[in-house]
Order: C-alpha cells, then structure tokens, then sequence
C-alpha cells in the first residue's frame, strides 16, 4: 500500500499512527549536523559532503531547472556564491524534482543547462529523492547553510522576492552569510523558503508531505 511513498514518509506517518503526541520536526533544525550526501554532478564527477572537507562555510540549496522562483533569482544568488568564494564559502545545488513532473528536470537539462550558465557551484542529481528528504527541502529554492563544523546556521530563503528580484527589500542569504564570515552569529537564522514545491515521484506536482510545514 505504500509502494508509492518515499520511505522517511512511510516511517513518520506509522509512527505517529500509533503515537499521536509524537512531534518530529520535517526540516532539519539550527544546530543539525549537514546529513551527508554521494550524488553525481553534471560535471561527471560525484560529490560527499567530504569533498568539500577543505571549505570553511558549506551552501547546500535545492533548485531545478523550470521553476520561475529559481531562474528569476540566479543571477542573484551567483552574485552571491561569487562574493563569498573569496571568503571561504562554497555553493551546493541539488535538484531532486522528478523528470515525470517536469521533463525540464531531467539530468540532461540539468548538463545542459551548466553548460549554458557556468554557475559557480556544482549542480547535483538526488536521482532518489532521498537527500531532499534528509534535509527536509521544502521549496526550489530552499537554502541551507552550515558552519565550519557543519552544524546548520541559516536555513530558508535567499531573498523575499525571489521570482521578480526588481522587488527584491532583503537578501537574508547574503546577510546570514555576512556575519558568519566575519565571526557575528546569524541574526536571523530561520525564514520561510519561497518558490515552487518539490515534484516528488508519482505525485500530483503541488504534492507536499503531509509534515511539511512553514519554518516560521
């Protein structure tokens, strides 16, 4: 009955079946560990969270390749990746949305579209789905960043008006990243992702677990 549904779902929703009290939170909370990863990139190469051993501040974020969210703030968040790179902070996209939702998705697109870009960070394929579901990924684009000892320190949005930066009023991202580079703690380190749902395999493509909530 549950051929359909990624594991992790299964497992909470038995559990809470039989406990109704149990609360678990679906994204990762400050303080977690980065939960690791082993993903091929469009570049050939497959990427660990030890691969980026020798970087200071780690940016885990999940995107895609069609959603207006993502592509009306690349730019934005390349200006970002590229005025940390400097300061020891290294970008990780992961795209995790099922081609059967968006054939725009595929592996090939994802190539196809480094190619085009040259973004600076590598762009991984959570073929499984699995590492969405590790951290919790709530929208494209959803951010996470962890310290120098991997422990998450900010985790939601880059800017508040991602599909149209003309309106953009904050860039959380950048100021998260800011005071961690300079040894302040991250005034805010929670806001809630903006932009378009996760298209998880065999799921209507506004599907959202059922413990996804708002971070704030």
């Amino acid at each position: 009955m549950f051929d359909h549904f990624p594991k992790r779902i299964v497992y909470l929703s038995v559990i809470q079946s039989f406990n109704p009290s149990v609360s678990m939170a679906y994204t990762i909370s400050i303080g977690t560990l980065a939960p690791d990863f082993s993903l091929q990139a469009t570049d050939g190469n497959h990427y660990s969270l030890n691969s980026f051993s020798t970087i200071r501040f780690l940016v885990v974020f999940f995107t895609c390749n069609h959603c207006p969210y993502v592509l009306g703030s690349d730019e934005t968040t390349r200006q970002t990746a590229l005025k940390f790179q400097g300061k020891g902070v290294a970008f990780v996209a992961i795209n995790s949305n099922s081609p059967n939702t968006y054939e725009e998705d595929s592996f090939e697109n994802m190539v196809r579209r480094m190619d085009e870009n040259r973004f600076p960070w590598v762009y991984l394929h959570d073929e499984t789905q699995e590492i969405a579901l590790a951290y919790g990924a709530l929208k494209t684009p959803h951010f996470f960043v962890f310290g120098q000892t991997r422990k998450l320190v900010y985790t939601g949005r880059a800017v508040d008006s991602p599909r149209d930066v003309s309106k953009m009023t904050v860039n959380d991202l950048d100021r998260a990243l800011s005071e961690l580079t300079t040894g302040l703690p991250v005034s805010v380190p929670v806001t809630n992702p903006i932009g378009c749902t996760i298209k998880w395999e065999g799921k209507d493509r506004h599907w959202m677990p059922a413990d996804a909530c708002d971070l704030v």
